[in-house]
């Protein structure tokens, strides 16, 4: 059985407060965008195993959020052996969470294909056990995060219908943990749930990303993108996450030129929702 797991933009992203448990308070939008893996998984008679292909993962094997997602449901529901196959073409460290992703569509692949017969609401809990934005995945379909980015409210955002999405990935890879320890927690004037539902011509100036200043002072390529994609005439320009992807939302897309090293997908938004 094939599954096809795809990443996500946020669209404005306030890191609120740091936790008692280490992780963070924030809130952001979530919005899912046809940008895909490919994961299939077979019934094996040896041991359960994950073959990587594609983009390179960093990590042991065993340590991958489709094995952990798998150990997951094995632990709790009589789960066979399994051969799973992953090919990668979402890069890590790009704040789109493919990583999230793959385990999510894990759960429900082997929910799916083993008959287990579990909730959506309970694919969710288990899902943010495994990780902080895995469990958006489930649900994919845009929403507002909250706490950990686990708490989910889906929001409609008929605003962006017709638009069109420029996707740049520069190959920076950026650590969550790292550029977390690079933002100071701050209470914003305006919650980004409120300014979403403006029109997208006050995004530019209200809707921001609590990453951007500490990473574009890092890594300036990103701001030059972000710079570039203005001046090709988007409407809104921001980081994925916590980067290194950038995206600029347009009536139409551009004709921008980006080092070939740059991987770049373009969408039309009417077709990103799930």
């Amino acid at each position: 059985m094939i599954t096809f797991p795809n990443c996500k933009i946020n669209l404005g992203l306030h890191i609120l407060a740091r936790r008692n448990d280490g992780f963070h308070d924030l809130e952001t939008v979530f919005f899912p965008i046809p940008f895909e893996d490919v994961l299939e998984v077979e019934r094996s008679n040896e041991s359960t195993s994950l073959t990587l292909t594609g983009l390179e993962v960093e990590g042991k094997v065993e340590n991958n959020l489709c094995m952990k997602a798998y150990a997951l449901l094995k632990s709790r529901y009589d789960l066979p052996l399994v051969d799973m196959r992953l090919h990668k073409q979402i890069p890590s460290g790009a704040g789109l969470g493919g990583g999230s992703s793959n385990a999510a569509f894990t759960l429900k692949l082997l929910n799916e294909k083993f008959n287990l017969n579990l909730s959506q609401n309970h694919l969710v809990d288990l899902a943010s056990e495994i990780g902080s934005d895995c469990s958006f995945f489930i649900l994919n379909r845009p929403c507002v995060g909250t706490g950990k980015g686990h708490l989910l409210e889906p929001i409609e955002l008929p605003q962006l219908h017709g638009l069109c999405a420029l996707l740049v990935m520069p190959g920076i890879h950026i650590s969550s943990a790292w550029a977390f320890q690079q933002v100071k927690p701050r209470q914003p004037v305006k919650s980004i749930e409120e300014i979403i539902s403006m029109p997208i011509a006050n995004w530019q100036q209200q809707l921001t990303n609590d990453f951007e200043q500490p990473i574009f002072e890092t890594y300036p390529a990103l701001k030059e993108i972000k710079e570039q994609l203005y001046k090709g005439g988007a409407r809104y320009a921001s980081l994925s996450g916590s980067g290194s992807a950038m995206y600029g939302l347009f009536d139409q897309l551009p004709s921008l030129a980006f080092p070939p090293a740059y991987m770049v997908k373009t969408f039309v938004l009417n077709h990103m929702e799930s």
